[in-house]
């Protein structure tokens, strides 16, 4: 008897098909997966609701379906014995969509960074593939990028075809790239991109410079040091974005303290020394705290706690230039805030356009833990902060 699988109640939206594990001739068991449906927010594997033959598929990759869809149809007049004799000749055929058990945030890891699922053999119950098994995974495949022999080889090589010249990498710069790729894997990041108006902020700013210079004090507030204040209030009022995931990813760990990292560009590489207790510290108090580690960051005279319990990092490429760029995660941190260069751009404001100081940032987060609408909140915050200095107080 011919039977029809269709979707069920996923609400009202319609979602994409993006995977299919089965097709026409196979012998399928009640409750085996048969495709994944994905939307903005949703994915999800949908079962067979019985055992039989498949005669027709119904759907392709790509297809938008919706409660009630047709996606199977289904002969489950079959005996139990010429069943069995059927699945285990194409036992082999179909073995790479049975034996494969992963949810669908592991499968959506899987197809975003091309890692096939087939060669990780999952430790989780019944064979399933968890978020430990793709992180050795990782492992494994980052010791094959190291700087082992055969890949010196290849490098040497590159001289039979241009004149090249080979450039030891430092320590420094190899464990550094080690992370940034193993954070730029496991972690699925999203940024934001926005825009600030600092006209009223950079005025105040350098009045206090010449009230410090007046003082003969060998202090000098940059920008840096407002956004780092602003960043611990956005942090204290949304505590989400101070905390770490767990490994197993089940918890958040929240964290009391703000240690917020900045990072430094040094002659070995970039390094990101963490200033501590930054909520107990006042706008000159950051001043004096950055300036102190920069200079044991550039000379070389960082110890082990300076770069330590961070719980958020800023990368500011404003001296250098930029309009906007894709910060990477410091894990286990769960967001980095990107500034670029500010730069003089003209606002409509009442009949006409006026010139003011703009300034980009990108914030990029760890989408397991925090939304896009969390997100825009966040950069909101500290966009509210930064455009009137009066804010800072209330």
């Amino acid at each position: 008897m011919l039977f029809e699988i269709k979707i069920p109640d996923i609400g009202s939206d319609e979602l994409e098909v993006t995977e299919i594990f089965v097709k026409v001739d196979d012998i399928i068991k009640e409750n085996q997966n048969l495709i994944t449906i994905e939307g903005d927010k949703t994915s999800l594997e949908i079962p067979s609701t019985k055992s039989g033959i498949i005669k027709e598929i119904k759907v392709n990759i790509g297809d938008k379906i919706k409660t009630n869809s047709t996606i199977i149809i289904l002969d489950d007049n079959i005996k139990k014995k010429t069943d069995n004799l059927i699945n285990n000749k194409n036992k082999k055929n179909n073995e790479s969509n049975e034996e494969i058990h992963a949810s669908p945030l592991i499968r959506n890891l899987s197809r975003k960074f091309n890692i096939d699922l087939k060669k990780i053999n999952g430790t989780g119950l019944k064979g399933r593939i968890i978020k430990e098994d793709i992180d050795l995974y990782i492992k494994k495949k980052e010791d094959q990028l190291n700087l082992n022999d055969n890949y010196i080889q290849k490098q040497q090589n590159l001289n039979e075809f241009n004149n090249t010249k080979k450039i030891k990498i430092n320590n420094l710069q190899i464990i550094s790239g080690k992370n940034l790729l193993k954070n730029w894997i496991t972690i699925p990041h999203v940024t934001i991109f926005d825009k600030i108006n600092i006209t009223d902020l950079e005025i105040f700013r350098k009045k206090q410079n010449i009230i410090l210079i007046k003082n003969k004090q060998n202090i000098k507030i940059t920008p840096l040091v407002f956004i780092i204040k602003a960043v611990e209030i956005a942090l204290n009022n949304m505590p989400k974005f101070n905390s770490s995931l767990s490994e197993d990813g089940k918890f958040l760990k929240l964290k009391n303290d703000i240690n917020i990292g900045v990072a430094v560009e040094t002659k070995r590489g970039l390094i990101v020394p963490v200033i501590k207790n930054i909520k107990y510290k006042k706008i000159i108090d950051i001043a004096k705290s950055l300036i102190k580690i920069s200079k044991k960051a550039k000379n070389g005279f960082l110890n082990k706690n300076d770069i330590i319990n961070g719980s958020f990092t800023i990368s500011s490429l404003g001296h250098i230039g930029t309009t906007n760029f894709t910060p990477i995660i410091n894990s286990p941190e769960i967001a980095i805030l990107g500034v670029s260069k500010f730069n003089i751009e003209p606002i409509w404001y009442k009949k006409k356009f006026i010139p003011k100081l703009i300034l980009p940032i990108s914030l990029s987060f760890d989408h397991r833990v925090i939304d896009g609408a969390d997100g825009a909140r966040f950069i909101n915050q500290i966009k509210y902060i930064l455009s009137d200095i009066r804010n800072f107080i209330m």
